[in-house]
């Protein structure tokens, strides 16, 4: 691919969460992704090698702190090493999915604050700036003390139900947390919210309560950031058919879908559920009630307009 940028001053990498994602937004960009190699010692170490002169450049890294969270973290940090070592004018940290978000407050005595604490790494190891999609919460955008572009996929996801013309339509924030979530996708698609009191005993365990709003003989649109187990997000929907749905889709930017997450979806009342690829699913995920959009062309259109030094804010 011929560089549309001719002075080759800015330069796109990806490790190994996400690079189908990577390879995407290089196509939208007009670039060819940079030649890097990440190996493994035989004790688990991780080396990289940047293959070609980055000097002077504003190089982007594509690297979503997924599942193995730890792994792919580990890889981002030691890259930006290498990056600053070499002399890159900028390193700009493209995390679609900011993994240990949802450990943003000490919700009880003794606990850390590891999203505080990836902040943290992020800015020791050398990174000038990060561009991220939907954090779980906002606030984390204080932890840093480099600039932060902040994207939101909802956008996305209601341009998808749009298009879909469906009737009767009413979004549902699967918990009290999303409704502001929930509320900008109701503006978007001018439709009502519904609210499902839920409370959560422990960690990825969700007990419904009751809901709040009409959505009897509705379409209901769930949607949350991110899908982990499923438990809410199944729930949920079981519950809003039970309360007199009509049919329930459901949507997240972030799906995350670990352990039981992928059977409790399959043989749930969700019609459909809509996700983005910032995080790589597997085959075995890509079942047919999942439908991916991609986020590459919001995600392009950032790395061009902070390489330019565009406004971002248009894109939110």
């Amino acid at each position: 691919m011929s560089n549309q940028y001719p002075d080759n001053k800015l330069k796109l990498f990806t490790l190994n969460s996400n690079p189908k994602l990577a390879e995407q937004i290089a196509e939208v960009i007009g670039v060819s992704l940079g030649k890097c190699t990440v190996n493994r010692f035989s004790d688990g170490e991780i080396q990289i090698n940047i293959e070609e002169s980055i000097r002077g450049c504003d190089v982007f890294v594509v690297q979503s702190t997924s599942n193995p969270v730890n792994e792919h973290l580990m890889e981002l940090l030691i890259m930006i090493d290498a990056l600053k070592r070499a002399s890159a004018r900028k390193i700009n940290v493209v995390m679609p999915y900011y993994g240990y978000a949802r450990q943003d407050r000490k919700a009880r005595s003794r606990e850390p604050i590891t999203s505080k604490l990836v902040a943290n790494l992020l800015e020791t190891a050398g990174a000038s700036r990060v561009i991220t999609l939907d954090l779980h919460a906002p606030q984390i955008q204080g932890f840093f003390d480099i600039p932060i572009d902040h994207l939101m996929a909802g956008g996305i996801l209601a341009d998808y139900f749009k298009k879909k013309n469906l009737e009767d339509v009413v979004i549902v924030s699967p918990d009290h947390g999303g409704v502001v979530r929930a509320r900008k996708m109701a503006d978007r698609l001018k439709a009502p919210i519904a609210i499902i009191d839920k409370r959560r005993p422990r960690p990825n365990v969700a007990e419904v309560m009751n809901i709040i709003g009409n959505i009897e003989g509705k379409t209901a649109i769930i949607i949350d950031d991110i899908i982990d187990t499923a438990g809410t997000i199944t729930l949920a929907a079981n519950a809003l058919v039970e309360h007199g749905a009509k049919e329930v889709y459901a949507c997240c930017s972030h799906p995350v879908l670990s352990g039981p997450a992928i059977e409790r979806i399959q043989h749930s009342k969700i019609k459909e559920l809509v996700v983005t690829n910032s995080i790589a699913l597997k085959e075995e995920q890509l079942i047919d009630k999942i439908n991916e959009l991609s986020v590459a062309p919001l995600i392009a259109e950032a790395i061009i307009r902070v390489f330019e030094h565009k406004s971002v804010s248009v894109l939110f």
